[in-house]
Protein backbone atom coordinates (compact mmCIF):
# COMPACT_ATOMS: atom_id res chain seq x y z
CA UNK A 1 0.00 0.00 0.00
CA UNK A 2 2.46 2.27 0.89
CA UNK A 3 0.90 5.22 1.69
CA UNK A 4 1.65 8.86 2.07
CA UNK A 5 3.21 10.58 5.28
CA UNK A 6 0.59 12.56 7.19
CA UNK A 7 1.60 16.26 6.71
CA UNK A 8 0.02 17.91 9.66
CA UNK A 9 2.86 19.30 11.68
CA UNK A 10 4.03 21.20 8.73
CA UNK A 11 0.32 22.28 7.56
CA UNK A 12 -0.09 23.67 11.48
CA UNK A 13 3.31 25.27 10.86
CA UNK A 14 1.78 26.73 7.55
CA UNK A 15 -1.22 27.85 9.07
CA UNK A 16 0.32 29.73 11.48
CA UNK A 17 2.20 32.25 9.48
CA UNK A 18 -1.23 33.81 8.62
CA UNK A 19 -2.23 33.59 12.25
CA UNK A 20 -4.25 30.38 12.53
CA UNK A 21 -3.95 27.86 15.09
CA UNK A 22 -4.72 24.21 15.73
CA UNK A 23 -8.40 23.29 16.64
CA UNK A 24 -7.12 22.33 20.08
CA UNK A 25 -3.87 21.07 21.14
CA UNK A 26 -1.76 18.80 19.50
CA UNK A 27 -0.59 17.42 22.92
CA UNK A 28 -3.67 14.96 23.43
CA UNK A 29 -3.19 14.67 27.23
CA UNK A 30 -4.51 18.00 27.69
CA UNK A 31 -7.41 17.36 26.37
CA UNK A 32 -9.49 15.51 29.40
CA UNK A 33 -8.74 18.87 31.59
CA UNK A 34 -10.03 21.03 28.28
CA UNK A 35 -13.10 18.78 28.16
CA UNK A 36 -13.37 18.93 32.38
CA UNK A 37 -13.56 22.51 32.03
CA UNK A 38 -15.89 22.64 28.86
CA UNK A 39 -18.05 19.95 28.74
CA UNK A 40 -21.46 19.33 30.70
CA UNK A 41 -19.81 17.54 34.55
CA UNK A 42 -22.08 14.98 33.71
CA UNK A 43 -20.93 14.28 30.12
CA UNK A 44 -17.11 14.53 31.06
CA UNK A 45 -17.98 12.28 33.94
CA UNK A 46 -19.22 9.76 31.75
CA UNK A 47 -16.37 9.79 29.19
CA UNK A 48 -13.23 9.78 31.48
CA UNK A 49 -14.78 7.83 34.43
CA UNK A 50 -12.80 4.60 36.11
CA UNK A 51 -13.78 2.18 37.99
CA UNK A 52 -13.34 2.45 41.91
CA UNK A 53 -10.60 4.66 42.76
CA UNK A 54 -9.37 5.18 39.52
CA UNK A 55 -6.50 2.95 40.32
CA UNK A 56 -6.70 0.75 36.99
CA UNK A 57 -7.08 4.03 34.70
CA UNK A 58 -4.31 5.54 36.16
CA UNK A 59 -2.07 2.34 36.25
CA UNK A 60 -2.43 2.12 32.08
CA UNK A 61 -0.69 5.28 31.29
CA UNK A 62 1.92 4.43 33.91
CA UNK A 63 3.13 1.36 32.44
CA UNK A 64 3.76 3.01 29.29
CA UNK A 65 6.39 5.35 31.17
CA UNK A 66 7.78 2.41 32.47
CA UNK A 67 8.82 1.80 28.98
CA UNK A 68 11.58 3.87 26.79
CA UNK A 69 11.99 3.27 23.22
CA UNK A 70 15.77 3.76 22.53
CA UNK A 71 16.17 5.16 19.56
CA UNK A 72 19.00 4.24 16.62
CA UNK A 73 21.08 6.49 14.57
CA UNK A 74 22.14 6.81 10.75
CA UNK A 75 19.29 4.38 9.63
CA UNK A 76 17.76 5.03 5.94
CA UNK A 77 14.36 6.70 7.16
CA UNK A 78 13.78 8.58 3.87
CA UNK A 79 10.67 6.47 2.62
CA UNK A 80 9.19 4.65 5.43
CA UNK A 81 5.58 2.98 4.92
CA UNK A 82 4.10 2.15 8.28
CA UNK A 83 0.86 0.46 6.41
CA UNK A 84 -0.41 -3.00 7.07
CA UNK A 85 -3.42 -5.64 7.13
CA UNK A 86 -5.18 -6.79 10.18
CA UNK A 87 -8.44 -9.01 9.66
CA UNK A 88 -8.71 -7.70 6.49
CA UNK A 89 -8.70 -3.89 7.12
CA UNK A 90 -5.78 -1.97 5.39
CA UNK A 91 -4.53 0.38 8.15
CA UNK A 92 -2.20 3.64 6.82
CA UNK A 93 -0.92 3.56 10.37
CA UNK A 94 -1.53 1.00 12.75
CA UNK A 95 -4.39 2.40 15.00
CA UNK A 96 -8.11 1.85 15.05
CA UNK A 97 -10.94 3.86 16.91
CA UNK A 98 -12.10 1.77 19.78
CA UNK A 99 -16.13 1.51 20.66
CA UNK A 100 -16.89 4.18 23.15
CA UNK A 101 -20.73 4.77 23.68
CA UNK A 102 -23.74 7.08 23.95
CA UNK A 103 -21.14 8.88 21.53
CA UNK A 104 -24.48 11.79 20.95
CA UNK A 105 -23.54 13.11 24.53
CA UNK A 106 -20.67 14.65 23.29
CA UNK A 107 -21.76 16.19 20.95
CA UNK A 108 -25.10 16.46 18.68
CA UNK A 109 -23.04 14.54 15.60
CA UNK A 110 -22.01 11.94 17.74
CA UNK A 111 -21.28 8.85 16.11
CA UNK A 112 -22.06 9.83 12.67
CA UNK A 113 -19.39 12.75 12.93
CA UNK A 114 -17.02 10.07 14.47
CA UNK A 115 -17.91 7.43 10.82
CA UNK A 116 -17.46 10.59 8.60
CA UNK A 117 -14.01 11.77 10.23
CA UNK A 118 -12.98 7.72 10.04
CA UNK A 119 -13.83 7.76 6.79
CA UNK A 120 -12.08 10.34 5.21
CA UNK A 121 -8.91 9.63 6.81
CA UNK A 122 -8.80 6.06 6.29
CA UNK A 123 -8.84 4.47 9.91
CA UNK A 124 -10.99 2.39 11.13
CA UNK A 125 -14.17 2.72 12.80
CA UNK A 126 -15.68 0.13 15.60
CA UNK A 127 -18.92 1.66 16.29
CA UNK A 128 -20.48 0.46 19.89
CA UNK A 129 -23.52 -1.42 20.27
CA UNK A 130 -24.52 1.17 22.57
CA UNK A 131 -24.50 3.78 19.57
CA UNK A 132 -26.62 7.28 19.76
CA UNK A 133 -28.06 6.44 16.23
CA UNK A 134 -28.83 3.03 14.64
CA UNK A 135 -25.96 1.40 12.92
CA UNK A 136 -27.63 1.77 9.66
CA UNK A 137 -27.08 5.50 9.61
CA UNK A 138 -23.78 5.52 10.74
CA UNK A 139 -22.92 3.14 8.21
CA UNK A 140 -24.31 5.57 5.68
CA UNK A 141 -22.15 7.93 7.50
CA UNK A 142 -19.00 6.10 6.75
CA UNK A 143 -19.67 5.56 3.05
CA UNK A 144 -16.97 3.55 1.72
CA UNK A 145 -14.52 3.27 4.93
CA UNK A 146 -13.93 0.60 7.05
CA UNK A 147 -16.13 -0.13 10.00
CA UNK A 148 -16.08 -3.20 13.03
CA UNK A 149 -19.21 -4.00 15.28
CA UNK A 150 -18.75 -4.17 19.22
CA UNK A 151 -21.42 -6.03 20.17
CA UNK A 152 -22.78 -6.41 23.74
CA UNK A 153 -24.58 -9.80 24.14
CA UNK A 154 -27.77 -8.78 25.26
CA UNK A 155 -30.15 -12.05 26.67
CA UNK A 156 -32.46 -11.80 24.45
CA UNK A 157 -31.34 -14.33 21.64
CA UNK A 158 -33.41 -13.51 19.04
CA UNK A 159 -31.89 -9.33 19.34
CA UNK A 160 -28.75 -10.73 19.50
CA UNK A 161 -28.90 -12.35 16.48
CA UNK A 162 -30.83 -9.42 14.93
CA UNK A 163 -28.23 -7.45 16.02
CA UNK A 164 -25.56 -9.52 14.37
CA UNK A 165 -27.60 -9.62 10.76
CA UNK A 166 -27.89 -6.16 10.47
CA UNK A 167 -24.00 -5.32 11.31
CA UNK A 168 -23.30 -7.17 8.86
CA UNK A 169 -26.24 -6.27 6.04
CA UNK A 170 -24.66 -2.76 7.06
CA UNK A 171 -20.90 -3.09 6.16
CA UNK A 172 -19.43 -3.84 9.26
CA UNK A 173 -16.91 -6.34 8.69
CA UNK A 174 -15.22 -7.76 11.95
CA UNK A 175 -17.06 -8.59 14.69
CA UNK A 176 -15.57 -7.23 18.34
CA UNK A 177 -16.88 -9.17 21.55
CA UNK A 178 -16.38 -7.45 24.86
CA UNK A 179 -16.14 -9.66 27.59
CA UNK A 180 -15.24 -7.55 30.37
CA UNK A 181 -18.00 -5.65 30.62
CA UNK A 182 -21.35 -8.20 30.98
CA UNK A 183 -22.23 -5.67 33.99
CA UNK A 184 -20.65 -2.21 34.82
CA UNK A 185 -17.77 -1.45 36.90
CA UNK A 186 -18.69 0.56 39.95
CA UNK A 187 -18.34 4.22 37.85
CA UNK A 188 -17.79 6.51 41.29
CA UNK A 189 -18.55 9.66 38.73
CA UNK A 190 -21.83 8.05 37.26
CA UNK A 191 -22.66 7.59 40.60
CA UNK A 192 -21.70 10.70 42.60
CA UNK A 193 -24.60 12.47 39.37
CA UNK A 194 -27.11 9.05 39.30
CA UNK A 195 -26.16 9.47 35.68
CA UNK A 196 -26.60 6.68 33.66
CA UNK A 197 -26.79 7.63 30.01
CA UNK A 198 -29.17 4.82 28.53
CA UNK A 199 -31.76 5.25 31.55
CA UNK A 200 -32.26 8.56 29.86
CA UNK A 201 -32.63 7.23 26.24
CA UNK A 202 -29.38 8.06 25.32
CA UNK A 203 -27.25 5.30 23.48
CA UNK A 204 -29.95 2.74 23.13
CA UNK A 205 -30.80 3.31 19.27
CA UNK A 206 -29.86 -0.04 17.74
CA UNK A 207 -32.49 -1.62 20.80
CA UNK A 208 -35.26 1.07 20.07
CA UNK A 209 -34.54 0.61 16.25
CA UNK A 210 -34.51 -3.37 16.63
CA UNK A 211 -37.05 -5.19 15.07
CA UNK A 212 -36.59 -8.41 17.42
CA UNK A 213 -36.34 -5.55 20.60
CA UNK A 214 -39.43 -3.69 19.30
CA UNK A 215 -41.76 -6.97 19.14
CA UNK A 216 -41.50 -7.33 22.25
CA UNK A 217 -43.09 -4.36 23.37
CA UNK A 218 -46.65 -3.64 24.18
CA UNK A 219 -46.32 -0.12 22.55
CA UNK A 220 -43.88 1.86 20.28
CA UNK A 221 -40.83 3.76 21.74
CA UNK A 222 -42.17 6.85 20.64
CA UNK A 223 -45.76 5.75 22.33
CA UNK A 224 -43.80 4.84 25.93
CA UNK A 225 -39.99 5.00 25.70
CA UNK A 226 -39.90 4.33 29.66
CA UNK A 227 -40.78 1.04 29.21
CA UNK A 228 -38.48 0.32 26.13
CA UNK A 229 -35.43 1.31 28.55
CA UNK A 230 -36.91 -0.76 31.06
CA UNK A 231 -36.87 -4.10 28.70
CA UNK A 232 -33.52 -2.79 27.72
CA UNK A 233 -32.52 -2.78 31.47
CA UNK A 234 -33.50 -6.07 31.66
CA UNK A 235 -31.82 -7.13 28.67
CA UNK A 236 -28.33 -5.72 28.42
CA UNK A 237 -25.46 -7.59 29.97
CA UNK A 238 -25.84 -11.36 30.37
CA UNK A 239 -23.50 -12.67 33.37
CA UNK A 240 -24.03 -16.40 33.09
CA UNK A 241 -22.34 -16.26 29.45
CA UNK A 242 -19.45 -18.72 28.93
CA UNK A 243 -16.83 -20.16 26.66
CA UNK A 244 -19.65 -22.45 26.17
CA UNK A 245 -21.97 -20.40 24.14
CA UNK A 246 -19.19 -18.42 21.88
CA UNK A 247 -20.38 -21.15 18.63
CA UNK A 248 -23.50 -19.13 18.64
CA UNK A 249 -21.76 -16.02 17.23
CA UNK A 250 -19.61 -18.00 14.86
CA UNK A 251 -23.14 -19.94 13.56
CA UNK A 252 -24.10 -16.48 12.93
CA UNK A 253 -21.42 -14.45 11.34
CA UNK A 254 -19.19 -15.44 8.90
CA UNK A 255 -16.16 -12.84 9.36
CA UNK A 256 -13.40 -12.09 11.91
CA UNK A 257 -14.46 -12.25 15.67
CA UNK A 258 -12.21 -10.27 17.84
CA UNK A 259 -12.44 -10.80 21.98
CA UNK A 260 -12.03 -7.51 23.61
CA UNK A 261 -11.10 -7.51 27.16
CA UNK A 262 -8.92 -10.24 27.12
CA UNK A 263 -6.37 -9.83 29.89
CA UNK A 264 -4.80 -13.34 31.00
CA UNK A 265 -3.00 -16.23 29.43
CA UNK A 266 -5.39 -18.64 30.40
CA UNK A 267 -7.91 -16.96 28.28
CA UNK A 268 -6.04 -16.14 25.19
CA UNK A 269 -5.36 -19.88 24.94
CA UNK A 270 -9.23 -20.30 25.42
CA UNK A 271 -9.84 -17.49 22.90
CA UNK A 272 -7.45 -19.64 20.44
CA UNK A 273 -9.02 -22.71 20.90
CA UNK A 274 -12.43 -21.23 20.22
CA UNK A 275 -11.56 -20.91 17.05
CA UNK A 276 -11.50 -16.69 17.47
CA UNK A 277 -9.63 -14.80 14.85
CA UNK A 278 -8.02 -12.43 17.08
CA UNK A 279 -7.92 -10.30 20.80
CA UNK A 280 -7.79 -7.08 22.20
CA UNK A 281 -5.80 -6.75 25.43
CA UNK A 282 -7.72 -4.24 26.87
CA UNK A 283 -9.06 -3.78 30.58
CA UNK A 284 -12.04 -1.55 29.58
CA UNK A 285 -9.55 2.11 29.66
CA UNK A 286 -9.96 0.82 33.58
CA UNK A 287 -13.86 1.52 33.63
CA UNK A 288 -14.64 -1.85 35.14
CA UNK A 289 -11.80 -3.66 38.06
CA UNK A 290 -10.52 -1.44 39.82
CA UNK A 291 -7.07 -2.53 41.13
CA UNK A 292 -6.30 -4.51 37.97
CA UNK A 293 -3.41 -4.91 35.74
CA UNK A 294 -2.52 -2.47 33.84
CA UNK A 295 -3.16 -3.50 29.77
CA UNK A 296 0.08 -2.68 28.79
CA UNK A 297 1.40 -5.46 31.32
CA UNK A 298 -0.92 -7.65 30.29
CA UNK A 299 0.40 -7.74 26.46
CA UNK A 300 4.12 -9.09 26.30
CA UNK A 301 3.00 -12.44 28.16
CA UNK A 302 -0.15 -13.10 26.35
CA UNK A 303 1.60 -11.56 22.41
CA UNK A 304 4.37 -15.13 23.89
CA UNK A 305 1.68 -17.04 24.51
CA UNK A 306 -0.67 -16.91 21.32
CA UNK A 307 0.49 -13.57 18.76
CA UNK A 308 1.40 -16.77 16.34
CA UNK A 309 -2.18 -18.44 15.91
CA UNK A 310 -4.43 -15.29 16.73
CA UNK A 311 -4.01 -11.09 15.62
CA UNK A 312 -3.62 -8.94 19.09
CA UNK A 313 -4.53 -6.08 19.05
CA UNK A 314 -4.31 -3.42 22.12
CA UNK A 315 -6.05 -0.97 23.62
CA UNK A 316 -6.26 1.07 27.55
CA UNK A 317 -3.64 4.16 27.62
CA UNK A 318 -2.92 5.13 24.45
CA UNK A 319 -2.34 8.53 24.21
CA UNK A 320 0.75 9.54 21.85
CA UNK A 321 2.33 8.22 19.02
CA UNK A 322 5.44 7.04 21.47
CA UNK A 323 3.10 4.67 23.36
CA UNK A 324 1.44 3.23 19.44
CA UNK A 325 4.97 2.44 19.23
CA UNK A 326 5.64 0.87 22.51
CA UNK A 327 2.59 -1.30 22.27
CA UNK A 328 3.51 -2.76 18.57
CA UNK A 329 7.25 -2.91 20.22
CA UNK A 330 6.07 -5.58 22.71
CA UNK A 331 3.82 -7.97 20.14
CA UNK A 332 0.37 -5.60 19.51
CA UNK A 333 -0.55 -5.51 15.55
CA UNK A 334 -2.43 -2.47 15.97
CA UNK A 335 -4.02 -0.03 19.15
CA UNK A 336 -7.42 1.63 19.58
CA UNK A 337 -7.54 4.71 20.64
CA UNK A 338 -10.45 5.59 22.86
CA UNK A 339 -11.01 8.67 25.23
CA UNK A 340 -8.79 11.22 22.94
CA UNK A 341 -11.36 10.99 19.92
CA UNK A 342 -14.18 11.13 22.17
CA UNK A 343 -12.46 14.54 24.08
CA UNK A 344 -12.05 15.84 20.84
CA UNK A 345 -15.91 14.96 19.36
CA UNK A 346 -16.84 16.68 22.61
CA UNK A 347 -14.99 19.83 22.21
CA UNK A 348 -14.87 20.56 18.45
CA UNK A 349 -17.54 18.00 16.63
CA UNK A 350 -16.20 16.11 13.37
CA UNK A 351 -13.02 18.66 13.14
CA UNK A 352 -12.13 17.63 17.02
CA UNK A 353 -11.87 13.87 15.88
CA UNK A 354 -9.98 14.45 12.41
CA UNK A 355 -7.44 16.86 14.73
CA UNK A 356 -6.90 14.14 17.30
CA UNK A 357 -6.44 11.43 14.42
CA UNK A 358 -3.70 13.36 12.19
CA UNK A 359 -2.15 14.29 15.32
CA UNK A 360 -2.05 10.69 16.51
CA UNK A 361 -0.78 9.72 13.32
CA UNK A 362 1.70 12.61 12.76
CA UNK A 363 3.28 11.89 15.91
CA UNK A 364 3.92 8.43 15.35
CA UNK A 365 5.21 8.37 11.99
CA UNK A 366 7.46 10.98 12.83
CA UNK A 367 9.06 9.57 16.24
CA UNK A 368 9.19 6.17 14.18
CA UNK A 369 11.52 7.91 11.93
CA UNK A 370 13.55 9.84 14.70
CA UNK A 371 13.97 6.96 16.44
CA UNK A 372 15.06 5.49 13.41
CA UNK A 373 12.55 3.11 12.34
CA UNK A 374 11.41 2.86 8.80
CA UNK A 375 8.86 -0.02 9.08
CA UNK A 376 6.73 -1.70 11.38
CA UNK A 377 8.83 -4.57 11.03
CA UNK A 378 11.37 -3.33 12.91
CA UNK A 379 9.75 -3.11 15.69
CA UNK A 380 10.50 -5.48 18.72
CA UNK A 381 11.23 -5.81 22.30
CA UNK A 382 14.31 -4.81 21.62
CA UNK A 383 13.20 -1.32 20.63
CA UNK A 384 12.58 -0.95 24.37
CA UNK A 385 14.21 -0.64 27.34
CA UNK A 386 12.28 -1.16 30.81
CA UNK A 387 13.13 1.20 33.82
CA UNK A 388 14.14 -0.79 36.86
Amino acid sequence: MNQPLESYQDEIYLDGLSGALPVLPVDLSALEELARMRLAPEVYGYLADGAGRGDTMRENEAAFRRWRIVPRMLTNVASPAFDSMVLGAALKVPMLLAPVGALGLAHPDGELAVARAAGALGVPMILSTSSSVAMEQVADANGSGQRWFQFYWPKDSGVAASFLSRAKAAGFSVLVLTVDARMLGWRPHGLDSAYLPSLRGRGVQNYFTDPAFVAGLAEPVSANEPAAIMRWAQMFGDPSLTWDDLPFLRERWDGPIVLKGIQSVPDAKRAVAAGMDGIVVSNHGGRQVDGGISALDALPPIVAAVGSQATVLFDSGIRGGADIIKALALGAKAVLIGRPYAYGLGLAGEDGVRHVLRALRNDFELTMRLAGYASLADLSPATLTRLP
